[in-house]
């Protein structure tokens, strides 16, 4: 079928909207109509050159997202046309050795690795192969992706905010509930509030912790993280139970690693340029301080997004107050900007 898609053809310049082929769902597979796709920093990243995972141009970008399935290829079972779903960031296979250990989002299954390099091909532009960032591509009215990527929601849950579960919120709050496990009564260090920052912020409230500090070199972002319950500092507390920072600055993590109490844990949740070193002072180490790493808060699709879901239904997580502007497919380049600029806490592109 043909259908619409903001596609990256150069790098440093706008996403093209063009027509693109896609091909019909193979076994395994779903064909899903997108009806919302956050923004991320990720998307910003390729669009300059610097994912490790984007090289080959043409290009569709966008991962966080949720839609309805249309149609269903061979020996697909869970799912069925209709199902609304979010569309994870992964699939995983449930055989290799970190699915054997519940660690999903460690997943080294071959389906997984050819995802984040692109996905199988599903969908040309001009006869030229076009790939999906981490083989979604979720900037286009539609997209093909494996049963395993979709979590099926209720028909009521409206998808903008369901989108946004699929990356910056369960990274955010899976860093927090998943990683560090806050514990209640904690004391908090947020630094950074972005998209993935808030959500941090908003898992420590549903961790309990009572004391949450947020730390952001934009005032419009800090006044942001004060309406999810944190409050805005302009130099670093000392002596917290934990820190997260959000920023993906070595030098930023290093401060905020420093400024954890002995024995305190600090969650690296933004993600580095490729190259840059961190320096720390190692005695900090001998405190038995905790430095950890996530990926995508270390989530399992089909236990965190649904649960994040019904956080979201019983008013627990605010979802509406992330979005900033719902735009259409035609305005995602000024979006895009928006987002560089950070103006908003998220955009989304909404498809009618």
């Amino acid at each position: 079928m043909l259908t619409r898609a903001a596609v990256l053809t150069e790098f440093h310049a706008p996403l093209e909207i063009r027509e693109v082929e896609l091909a019909d769902p193979g076994p395994g597979e779903v064909r899903v109509r997108i009806r919302a796709s956050g923004i991320c920093g990720s998307d910003l990243k390729a669009i300059d050159g610097k994912s490790p995972v984007v090289s080959q141009l043409p290009f569709v970008l966008g991962h966080e997202s949720a839609g309805v399935v249309e149609s269903v290829g061979d020996g697909v079972t869970a799912l069925k046309p209709g199902d609304h779903v979010i569309i994870a960031m992964s699939g995983p296979c449930g055989r290799c050795r970190g699915c054997a250990g519940g660690e999903f989002h460690l997943c080294s299954g071959p389906a997984r690795i050819t995802a984040i390099m692109g996905g199988p091909p599903r969908m040309t532009l001009d006869g030229a192969e076009t790939r999906r960032f981490i083989g979604i591509g979720s900037f286009a009215e539609h997209t093909v992706v494996s049963e395993r990527m979709c979590v099926k929601i209720a028909k009521d849950a409206p998808f903008a905010a369901m989108a946004l579960l699929a990356c910056g919120v369960v990274t955010g709050v899976g860093a927090v509930l998943n990683v560090a496990r806050v514990q209640p009564g904690s004391s908090v260090l947020v630094v950074g509030c972005g998209g993935v920052g808030l959500n941090v912020i908003q898992g420590a409230v549903l961790a309990g912790a009572t004391t949450i500090y947020a730390a952001d070199i934009a005032e419009q972002k800090l006044k942001l993280a004060e309406r999810f319950g944190a409050t805005p500092v302009q130099e670093f507390p000392q002596n917290v139970d934990y820190a997260f920072d959000a920023t993906g600055v070595p030098g930023v993590l290093a401060k905020a690693f420093a400024a954890t109490r002995p024995g305190g844990t600090t969650v690296m949740v933004g993600s580095p340029p490729r190259g840059q070193n961190l320096e720390i002072d190692p005695s900090l180490l001998f405190a038995s301080r905790r430095l950890m790493g996530t990926q995508g808060g270390d989530a399992s699709p089909l236990r965190d997004l649904p649960m994040l879901a019904a956080q979201y239904m019983a008013g627990r997580l605010d979802l509406d107050g992330l979005i900033t502007e719902r735009v259409p497919l035609e305005d995602i380049n000024a979006a895009v900007e928006r987002v560089r600029q950070g103006s908003v806490a998220r955009s989304v592109i909404v498809f009618d």
